[in-house]
């Protein structure tokens, strides 16, 4: 089982993914924005973060540059969920378009958040 963060401005969004991801056996916390997030990481300690690149408040970009620059945060490995191609994302561990399947979601949670149900098995995209 894994922590995984979640960020996402549409509640939908959330609460779908964390559906999926609590039924798979992770502790899921989620925030609507970068700024939410930041204060969610300090206190939840994710060991993945999925997350959402245009949002209010402080969008996807921001939210990477204050982890990156935080060394007690910094290696918490990302996945970026957007409906944006490659091209507008950031340096992340992965990356996911929306609309997503939930089985390539889930094999993504499954190869970077080390404590995932199958880690060890999953080398594939």
């Amino acid at each position: 089982m894994a922590r995984v963060l979640i960020v996402d401005d549409e509640s939908d969004i959330r609460q779908a993914v964390a559906e999926v991801l609590a039924e798979e056996g992770h502790q899921v916390v989620s925030a609507g924005d970068g700024e939410e997030a930041l204060a969610q990481i300090r206190a939840f300690h994710p060991e993945l973060v999925l997350l959402d690149l245009m949002m209010p408040v402080m969008n996807g970009w921001e939210f990477r540059a204050a982890q990156k620059g935080d060394p007690d945060i910094s290696e918490i490995p990302v996945v970026i969920l957007s409906a944006m191609g490659r091209d507008g994302a950031i340096d992340a561990d992965g990356f996911i378009q929306k609309p997503f399947d939930l089985e390539m979601l889930l094999a993504m949670v499954r190869r970077h958040a080390s404590g995932g149900p199958s880690a060890p098995a999953a080398h594939h995209a």
